[in-house]
């Protein structure tokens, strides 16, 4: 989360004021009356200051050391370094089990008198953490240590191809290059394979969450988890099913070609086409099959360096983020790619598996997108508001910057492409990522209809439930076997759940971005044309008005605030459906 100027401290910018009172003959000289730090409290903002102080004092060596443990975790794979983050997650969990400090808090809050922005914003925020911690302290300590576990095993399983292990990198390789039907099956099958190992864990996990919110008031833990986040079921089921309908005629128009394309190189006719003949094992990124093959560009590219060149032009520097991260694969290792703020006092990093390929360059892009976001913080703002205003807003600084990988204008100027190349690049890169928006979209529909239907009734079947929304949404051809449970070889399922919604916000709040910036910070109309390389205006830009801030305004707030409206997919459309 977010932030700008800290007023928790303020006795450094305090006016001192003399007070002189005069008794008989004499004059005393009585206090420095410290206005600043006291005199602008009233008695319950006092109140809460000092116990934000003591909170933070007991949280922060806590959630730094659980940010290193968790980052070694995810880099060697060690039990013992996942049993020091699942002690680390306990202990920080023990701090909100306090009755005594959660009804100090609503008191805080009933009295309407803690009335300093950010003050109550730090208080809204500790509700919502200690109304969580309100849950059965024995049943959340499973489902941490369940969760755990899950992730370990997901981490340490390798998927394998006639009985040899394959690395996610492998597999990934075959499917976007192998013309061999079979060999592509045996791929994508290994990369869902862990789904089976930790399924009955994973539904396990579902109905221990089910009960801990049903134990706060909650129907399920996905409608607990949208409110707790400043969501709901009902807003979302709005705008995404305004998503549906602005996306569904172009999908089906881009799919149906992709698949004439795609039939043709495999010698067989679209209805036969199955999940394994695209290029990524939930279809939710676009195949390399048009006149260009968007890899060729960045084979042999050193795709770390071209990220930092191009941070670092637009007044973002991310060389210390670099130094401190680990970026290629190595056994035991998380095989994905994340970002994590460590401490909130600068130290960020990412974890990735970097290869040369448009792939890796789109997400050493977004990763550091979420990096730079965590690093500019303003450090002047209280600790617990140096986070993003909300998920989403963290992941459409991750899209912003993720996108250019597509963008033939920065390409050409990355790249050192020449005109010839660019004008050729050009409409076949927008077509790229025109198509990797929407169909983007639309598997995101798959997500949050899924993670819906599963909190709603664990016991239903899913297995089939899942190919109902990919054939609805996706337009993918579900196989022909008995459906399995390869869709619980998604991550997200357990260690970021009822989640995946805020993706495809964070894209249609990219587009609002992508629109201010072309026409209000750069005043440009060609909005295909723009690079966004080497102009510090993109940085200042952002650290001013996303960055900065924090979590100090509520994600809406953020929003107008920075873009002069509220959140609307009206960019998003333009940019990627009518192509404006």
């Amino acid at each position: 989360m977010m932030h700008s100027l800290s007023r928790s401290k303020p006795a450094a910018n305090t006016l001192s004021a003399i007070v002189y009172l005069k008794r008989s003959r004499q004059a005393l000289l009585l206090i420095v009356v410290l206005l600043g730090a006291i005199g602008c409290l009233n008695p319950q903002e006092s109140q809460m200051q000092t116990f934000l102080d003591r909170h933070v004092q007991t949280l922060e060596p806590l959630s730094t050391a659980m940010g290193r443990a968790s980052y070694a975790a995810e880099v060697t794979g060690s039990q013992q370094d996942f049993n020091k983050v699942r002690q680390l997650r306990l202990q920080i969990n023990r701090l909100y089990l306090n009755q005594q400090d959660y009804a100090f808090l609503r008191e805080m809050k009933a009295s309407g008198k803690v009335q300093d922005r950010r003050l109550a914003r730090q208080l809204d925020l500790l509700l919502i953490d200690y109304l969580r911690s309100q849950m059965d302290p024995a049943l959340l300590e499973s489902t941490i240590q369940l969760q755990t576990r899950i992730t370990e095993q997901y981490n340490n399983y390798r998927g394998s191809i006639d009985g040899k292990p394959t690395q996610m990198a492998d597999i990934y390789h075959i499917l976007t290059t192998e013309k061999d039907t079979a060999l592509r099956k045996k791929a994508w099958q290994a990369s869902r394979e862990v789904g089976a190992v930790v399924v009955e864990d994973y539904l396990r996990l579902v109905r221990m969450r089910n009960t801990l919110a049903q134990g706060i008031g909650y129907p399920n833990f996905h409608t607990y988890s949208l409110a707790a986040n400043e969501q709901s079921v009902e807003d979302l089921d709005v705008l995404l099913g305004e998503l549906d309908r602005l996306t569904n005629e172009p999908f089906a128009r881009l799919k149906s070609e992709l698949d004439a394309i795609l039939a043709q190189q495999y010698g067989i006719v679209s209805a036969e086409l199955r999940p394994w003949h695209y290029h990524d094992p939930f279809v939710q990124r676009t195949p390399f099959v048009y006149e260009t093959n968007m890899d060729q560009y960045y084979a042999g590219q050193d795709v770390v360096k071209l990220s930092a060149d191009y941070f670092s032009g637009v007044g973002l520097p991310v060389d210390d983020i670099i130094a401190r991260s680990d970026l290629y694969e190595k056994p035991g290792k998380n095989p994905h790619a994340f970002a994590m703020n460590i401490d909130r006092r600068g130290d960020v990093r990412i974890l990735a598996n970097v290869t040369s390929t448009e792939r890796w360059m789109e997400t050493m892009l977004h990763e550091l997108g979420h990096a730079v976001y965590a690093k500019y913080h303003d450090m002047r703002e209280p600790y617990l508001l140096r986070d993003p205003a909300h998920a989403f807003t963290t992941e459409a600084a991750a899209m912003f910057f993720g996108r250019l990988s597509r963008n033939a204008a920065w390409m050409q100027e990355m790249l050192s492409l020449t005109d010839l190349q660019r004008n050729q690049l050009q409409p076949v890169a927008f077509k790229y990522l025109q198509f990797q928006q929407i169909l983007f979209a639309r598997w995101v529909l798959v997500m949050y209809h899924f993670e819906k239907a599963v909190y709603a009734d664990p016991d239903q079947d899913l297995n089939t439930l899942w190919w109902d929304l990919v054939e609805r949404y996706q337009q993918v051809h579900r196989p022909d076997e008995k459906p399995d449970a390869g869709w619980a070889s998604k991550l997200h399922f357990t260690g970021a759940p009822c989640y995946y919604h805020n993706y495809i916000l964070g894209e249609l709040l990219a587009s609002q971005w992508h629109h201010y910036l072309v026409h209000d910070v750069l005043n440009s109309e060609a909005s295909r044309e723009v690079s966004f390389l080497t102009d510090p205006r993109i940085g200042e830009y952002f650290k001013k008005q996303v960055f900065g801030p924090g979590i100090l305004y509520p994600w809406n707030e953020m929003i107008r605030r920075s873009t002069g409206e509220p959140l609307t997919p009206k960019y998003f459309a333009q940019q990627f459906v009518d192509g404006n």
